[in-house]
């Protein structure tokens, strides 16, 4: 499991990004529950997560409407299957609008970087 946490800032909402290989739903749910283990995640506002696997692109949006999606035609431009990659924010108390899709972009970004880079 690989984390990059306090990647980005914005209105008091703080971002992390995480992920590993995982090939189903049953897996994904798994990781999700090792990470919320970390209680720091179990009590973020949202964790978002996509996967593509072989047989069908999957995506859990956690409350934030879109950002599944968001995750999901970022991996698909990279034809990363296989391997989640999971967006967590914590709410600051302010609404971002639109700003949160761009975070949400960011976040992800940089995980396939630091990826790349390993």
């Amino acid at each position: 499991m690989r984390i990059l946490e306090n990647v980005i800032s914005d209105r008091g909402s703080k971002y992390a990004v995480s992920g590993g290989p995982c090939a189903s739903e049953d897996e994904a749910k798994a990781f999700i529950k090792a990470l919320c283990r970390k209680k720091k995640f179990a009590k973020a506002t949202h964790n978002t997560w996509a996967l593509l696997t072989d047989e069908a692109p999957i995506k859990n949006d956690d409350g934030e409407a879109g950002a599944g999606m968001v995750i999901l035609r970022m991996l698909e431009r990279e034809d990363l299957r296989n391997h989640i990659i999971v967006v967590t924010r914590w709410f600051g108390g302010k609404h971002l609008g639109g700003d949160r899709f761009r975070h949400v972009q960011d976040a992800v970004r940089m995980y396939l970087d630091d990826l790349q880079s390993s």
